[in-house]
Parts: structure tokens; sequence; C-alpha cells
């Protein structure tokens, strides 16, 4: 029982996580988003995870650092849900 709320915790952090990190794609679209105080925090949690990918490098001005990020975290929801 212990387990399974556990593993119900840890897939909403994922989520909710996910969810930061697609606003956080999202304010590249608007001009100093990040400069604000909820661009600034948003990026102390979510940068860090990001630098991971630091070894792909983007495609003209295409980043892909974010998507194999998203990628990776839907992956862990996946499998944090088939092994419980």
């Amino acid at each position: 029982m212990f387990g399974l709320l556990l593993v119900t915790i840890i897939a909403w952090l994922l989520k909710i996580y996910s969810y930061a990190l697609i606003v956080y794609v999202l304010m590249s679209w608007f001009p100093g988003a990040y400069n604000t105080w909820f661009g600034r925090e948003l990026g102390k949690i979510v940068t860090p995870y990001l630098s991971w990918f630091s070894f792909i490098k983007p495609i003209g001005i295409l980043d892909l650092r974010p998507l194999i990020a998203f990628i990776v975290l839907d992956l862990a929801q996946y499998a944090l849900a088939w092994f419980f």
C-alpha cells in the first residue's frame, strides 16, 4: 500500500515537472520572459535537468534538447507505471 502511494506521488511529480518544462520552453517565444521573477525561478528548476542534454547540439536555430528531455521524462513515467 505504501509503495503504491509512493509511486503515485512520484508519477505526479514527474507530470508536474513535465508541465514546468513545457512552460519554460514556451517562454522562449516571449522576449524578456526569462528575465521576470517567474522565469528566473522556473529556470532554477528546469535548467539543471536540461543541462544533462548539453551534448545534443542545436540544428541551425532548432534546439532539440527540450524535446529529448521531455521524451526522457515521459519514458520515466511509463517505466514507473510498468514496473509498479
